[in-house]
């Protein structure tokens, strides 16, 4: 996935100037991003602070990790399966 040129922090303050009244196409334009990219970071950061979006990064790396631990497991239980089949 690529990554994004601004941070999780700038995404929410450019969010916060947009609800405080200035309007989406001067947001867009201040900070050079299109309104489509301002739309789909306020679906995903909408009515978050910093640290909640420092949870949200922390929930999804765990759960990252947590399905390759799955596939992992499943994998060597499919493989113990194979060699318990064939004897």
């Amino acid at each position: 996935m690529r990554k994004s040129r601004f941070t999780e922090a700038q995404i929410i303050g450019m969010i916060k100037e947009q609800e405080a009244g200035m309007p989406t196409a001067e947001v867009c334009r201040k900070h050079g991003l299109s309104q489509g990219t301002f739309y789909k970071y306020k679906s995903k950061y909408g009515g978050m602070e910093v640290s909640d979006v420092a949870k949200l990064r922390a929930m999804e790396d765990e759960n990252a990790r947590l399905k390759r631990l799955l596939a992992d497991t499943m994998l060597d239980n499919a493989v113990l399966k194979d060699l318990l089949g064939k004897s």
